[in-house]
Parts: structure tokens; sequence; C-alpha cells
């Protein structure tokens, strides 16, 4: 009887692996399938008709991109876009209104004279830009010339719109979703360093997710979180910087002056249910800087990690 007993546990759950590329990036999934949950080919097709879809949608490096084709729209434009647009747009007033305009999506044409450019290989400006080019570049960006009307996306002044700190995180919580969907209620998604886990692993154990020192030449833990039903963002300047005028710029800009942050923050992890909401609010804290940045979690209730320069390292 032991030995019949023996036989007929079932076997223990399994974790599958799926990765590929997405958004200049790459995604990778940990799940245990459920017994409604299809084969991994059909997991994975699924997971890349939803980041086809919103790349489709949102995308600012392909020309046939519903966000594309909005901007380069006139001012006084109103078009019909995709849902994926629609929602990413929603939270970004949202969280616009909310930072009091610490919070903007439409800093293109200041980040590319700060020489940050999408897909550009070009050097960056020997000069900071002056005052007066900062000026003009304010007829170009503000968030107050974008609305969402009905399922259009709306715009008074000829902005153009990036959605960079919000999408992937968005991709993360539809891809979550679809998959509880599929039975698969047990899993772990990142897609370009955003991430979303749910359930437990197999044996009852938390997914255990390494929060990156942020060290330009070396990959390092600094600190080792145990997650469920949660979702974790870090935004920093480590990774992508510029020296303009024998100064280091990064690319995270202060939507008031359209000039770079300057602070001691170097960068924000931050932990909430929904990894739209993670995403968004890394950024903001990481724009916020230190002090403004803890306030603003703190008031909120907002789970972060705050990591800043100081002398000794």
């Amino acid at each position: 009887p032991a030995l019949r007993l023996a036989f007929c546990q079932p076997a223990a759950p399994t974790i599958v692996k799926l990765a590929g590329p997405t958004m200049g990036s790459t995604f990778h999934i940990s799940y245990v399938p459920g017994p409604a949950t299809g084969q991994p080919l059909e997991v994975q097709g699924g997971v890349q008709a939803i980041l086809d879809e919103i790349d489709q949608a949102v995308s600012t490096y392909r020309p046939d991109s519903a966000l594309t084709r909005f901007n380069a729209a006139p001012a006084g434009a109103c078009m019909d876009m995709p849902e994926a647009a629609l929602a990413l747009a929603r939270h970004a007033l949202a969280l616009h209104q909310d930072s009091e305009g610490a919070f903007d999506v439409t800093l293109l044409p200041a980040l590319e004279a700060w020489g940050f450019r999408h897909g550009d290989e070009q050097p960056p400006p020997a000069q900071a830009p002056t005052p007066d080019e900062l000026a003009r570049l304010r007829q170009r960006v503000g968030m107050q010339h974008l609305r969402v009307q009905g399922g259009q996306l709306c715009k008074d002044a000829p902005i153009r719109v990036e959605f960079n700190s919000t999408a992937a995180g968005y991709a993360v919580d539809r891809v979550s979703a679809w998959l509880i969907r599929q039975g698969a209620t047990s899993h772990l998604v990142e897609i370009t360093g955003e991430m979303r886990a749910s359930g437990l692993k197999p044996g009852g154990k938390p997914w255990r997710i390494a929060i990156e020192a942020p060290l330009e030449n070396a990959v390092q833990a600094q600190k080792i979180v145990a997650l469920r039903d949660q979702s974790l963002s870090t935004s920093g300047d480590y990774r992508n910087w510029r020296e303009i005028g024998g100064q280091r710029q990064n690319h995270i800009l202060d939507a008031r002056s359209l000039t770079p942050v300057r602070h001691r923050l170097a960068s924000v992890t931050v932990a909430t249910e929904s990894a739209q909401q993670a995403d968004g609010l890394s950024t903001l804290l990481m724009a916020l800087g230190p002090q403004a940045g803890h306030d603003y979690a703190v008031q909120r209730h907002i789970a972060a990690l705050f990591l800043t320069r100081e002398a000794e390292g």
C-alpha cells in the first residue's frame, strides 16, 4: 500500500520559462502551468500578441505605430487611438496632476536637445541648450496640451508624446492578467526590467528579486526582496547619461526647467500592486529627488527604496 500511495502522488509542479525580444529590449517569464494552461508555445504566442499590440500602439521607434502618427499630426488634431495608448495617456495625465507637473510624457523635444535621441547614435551636443533655446522648446512641450476625449487623443499644441516611463509596466500588468486567465496564477513577468510576481513558487516560497546596485561598471545586488502579488520598478541615472560641455547630464529631466535633474539620488525602486503604477512612480520619485521624492512617497504610503550618492559611496 505504501508503494501504491507513493506511485499515485502527483508530480511536483514545474516552472516553465519563456523569453524573447520586445520594445527594443527583452522579456522573461516564469510560470507554473495550471490544469487548463496551454502548451508553452501557445503561451508564448499569447504573450507575444499582447506585446505586439502594445508596440503597434505606442512605440516611438516604429514609423507605423499609432503614437508616431499622433506625434506627426499638427496642433489641434484629435485621433482615434488604440486602448493601450488611451490607458497610458489617462494614467500619465492623472500622475501629472497628482505630482503638480513633475511627471510629464511630452518632453521628447527637450530630451533631444540634451542629446538623448531615440535610436540615434550621434554624439551628444558640445554644449548644453541655452536658456533661450529651452524657452522656445516650451511651445512644444506640456501635458496641459494633451487630453483624452472618448476614444481619441487630442492635442492643442505641436507636442510629441512618449510613454517609455510606463509602457513596459503596462505591458507587465497586461501579460500578468492574461496568464491568470490561462490558469497560470503563479508567475513572474519581467519586461525591460519592470516586473510583477503573482502567487507563490512551488513549495510555497515567494518569488525573490534582486534590486540592482546603482553601479555603472558592475552588476551587483543591493537588496533582495520577496514578492507576492506585487510589482517592482527601478529608475536610476547610472546607465543612460551624457557628458555635455564637460558636465555629466542624465536622461531624467525636470519637467519644470527642462534640464536634467541634479541631485544625489542614484536610483529609486518602488513596489506596488500594479507594474504600471510602479513604473511611473519610480520615474517620478527619481525626478523629484531625495527629499521631495521621499516626502511624496511617505504622504501616499508608497513602498520605495532610495539610494543616494554620499562621499563614502
